[in-house]
């Protein structure tokens, strides 16, 4: 047999178990010291792979550590490896390779040696599986971050397996977030500073979910002091997390709804005060200090109270006087237009909803009961509530208490109840409309509230007030009734009373022009006369007038229509149209009497 080269020679008596490995992972070569060891033939190994002739674990490890690793960095250092011998016998060894190349970088070989180890390298074995085994998520990373090896746990975690994550950086696993906190070599800083303790950190699995991570890690030094690697323990506070996010926002909610509710009480108690534009009432007839009496007397009780009358008589006006002489004027005077609101949503009105409880129901609703506990609730046209709904309100008006749609919580107010209607609630109950013991709960104090043509000597004063307060508004210069358009207002019946009342008043206001008030623009026709239209002050003749005393009257009566309209003649706004006669005729009849403007001073 001719002799080895030089080299061949040299690597199989070399006194180390060593072996030489192809591109294809089999064996190219094995020397005689592994041969002994192992108890095997040349002919046996060569041409086959490693994992052929190691223990089950080491061959797993060989593909999930090993391979990676060489791959990337080109060598193993001191890695633990059991070989099985031919009779069955394990052997337990460190391997230590490299890749050897050519000068054009061209793979070559890799060459590794054992070292057979002993019971220490065992124990660091058992080390392996127990690091493997733990129920924590452990990770451990190189100098330069890239993953080493894995708990079971840390891999079910994330959602990989043990080859998929070997020999990666660990940054690939980083959220984007932490990818840009880490970027431009920040990871190998951190590594190099030493031991960090629950930092949060955000890593993505497999299937994309974003888990919330505290991570604690403690370093491996080299002999010369240098980091080898670190050692991360990391904690998932996810749920944690989540909940903690969850609680802020129903925090955030609860503030937010809580400055709503405020906002909206500041907002009634506003409502109370302008709300159709005054907020007194006024007048002195019988049949309104009737009314007064009963309000004075009841104002200060528990009592629910219910207001009778017509369509536009202040039924409203008097809930809220009510309110304002009780114990409970501090607190809010909440509304509801039971006529306003949609059948499928007065439960909801009344006591309020919770998130989801129906389609639309985006967010929890506060219910107006709830809205005025401690205050007082005004049920206007209470006849029109739903008879499916009447018992739910009765239930809150015996044991002040309710529930929102949707929710199984009862909630406890204390409100006082007036309610309003301009229809016979005794005829409704009849009918079958309307729950008689709900009647009787309402009505424990009856108001009727007189309708406007019982009140004639209230109509000017108020008319009065009105046109005060709508000048005001609109910007307008005072006006004054005259006696005549006072008369002309207490002469109509007002069918709509003080609503109508308002209205008439609004519309002669904004169809005047300078300081003349349109009152026979604004009132229904065929209810002013034509004094009213000029604004002569009403005189009553004592007897038959001589002809003097009438030219005199007319002379006074045209003075009065130049003054109105500044002294113009002419144009809609003249005097003429005024008086209903041509300006010619007018021209003539200034010169008849002899009448000049005053100077200015």
């Amino acid at each position: 047999m001719p002799p080895l080269n030089d080299y061949r020679w040299l690597f199989r008596r070399a006194p180390v178990m060593a072996t030489s490995i192809g591109n294809d992972g089999c064996y190219l070569d094995v020397n005689d010291a592994l041969l002994r060891r192992l108890k095997y033939a040349r002919e046996v190994m060569i041409g086959r792979r490693p994992e052929d002739f190691v223990t089950p674990e080491s061959a797993a490890r060989i593909a999930a550590e090993f391979l990676p690793t060489m791959r990337r960095t080109g060598k193993l250092e001191n890695k633990p490896i059991a070989f099985m011998t031919s009779d069955g016998e394990v052997v337990d060894c460190r391997v230590n390779s490299l890749v050897e190349k050519s000068r054009d970088a061209d793979f070559i070989r890799t060459v590794t040696i054992y070292n057979e180890t002993s019971d220490q390298a065992r124990a660091d074995s058992k080390y392996r599986q127990l690091y493997r085994a733990t129920p924590a998520m452990l990770h451990t990373v190189d100098a330069d971050g890239c993953i080493v090896t894995a708990t079971d746990h840390w891999l079910q975690k994330m959602e990989y397996s043990r080859e998929e994550v070997v020999g990666r950086s660990i940054l690939d696993f980083y959220s984007e977030s932490d990818l840009r906190e880490f970027a431009d070599g920040q990871l190998q800083r951190l590594s190099s500073s030493g031991a960090f303790n629950n930092e949060p950190r955000q890593m993505v699995t497999r299937s994309g979910k974003i888990l919330d991570l505290l991570m604690s890690a403690i370093p491996e030094h080299e002999s010369t002091g240098e980091v080898r690697g670190m050692l991360v323990a990391s904690k998932d506070v996810t749920e944690r997390n989540r909940a903690e996010r969850a609680l802020r926002d129903v925090l955030a909610e609860n503030a937010r709804l809580q400055k709503e509710l405020e906002r909206e009480r500041d907002y009634l108690r506003e409502e109370v005060n302008v709300s159709m534009n005054f907020g007194r009432i006024i007048g002195k007839s019988t049949s309104l200090r009737q009314m007064l009496m009963q309000i004075e007397a009841v104002a200060n009780t528990p009592a629910n109270v219910l207001i009778l009358g017509e369509s536009g008589v202040g039924k409203e006006l008097v809930a809220r006087d009510i309110h304002g002489r009780s114990d409970r004027a501090d607190s809010a005077l909440v509304k509801v237009n039971c006529a306003s609101v949609p059948k499928e949503l007065f439960e909801s009105e009344f006591f309020g909803h919770v998130k989801g409880a129906f389609t639309g129901a985006h967010r929890d609703r506060i219910g107006r009961f709830q809205l005025a506990d401690g205050g007082t609730i005004f049920l206007d046209e209470v006849g029109e509530i739903p008879l499916e709904l009447q018992s739910k309100l009765l239930r809150v008006l015996q044991e002040s208490e309710f529930e929102k749609v949707g929710d199984d919580r009862t909630r406890s107010v204390d409100v006082r109840v007036i309610a309003a209607t301009n229809r016979s609630l005794e005829k409704l109950v009849v009918d079958g409309e309307f729950r008689e013991d709900l009647f009787y709960r309402l009505s424990v104090f009856p108001i009727q509230v007189p309708p406007l043509r019982e009140r004639r000597d209230d109509l000017a004063p108020l008319a009065q007030h009105f046109l005060e307060q709508t000048a005001a508004e609109f910007g307008r210069d005072p006006y004054r009734l005259t006696r005549a358009q006072a008369e002309a207002i207490e002469a109509y019946d007002w069918p709509g009373n003080v609503r109508e009342l308002k209205n008439v008043i609004e519309r002669a206001v904004i169809l005047s022009k300078g300081n003349v008030l349109r009152l026979d623009l604004s009132l229904p026709q065929g209810r002013v006369d034509s004094t009213t239209r000029i604004g002569v002050p009403h005189a009553e003749p004592q007897g038959i007038l001589t002809e003097k005393q009438m030219r005199e009257l007319q002379k006074q009566n045209l003075q009065v229509a130049l003054k109105q309209t500044d002294w113009r003649v002419s144009g809609k706004q003249g005097a003429a149209a005024l008086l209903g006669v041509r300006p010619t005729t007018l021209a003539d009849r200034i010169k008849s009497f002899g009448i000049r403007r005053p100077r200015r001073n």
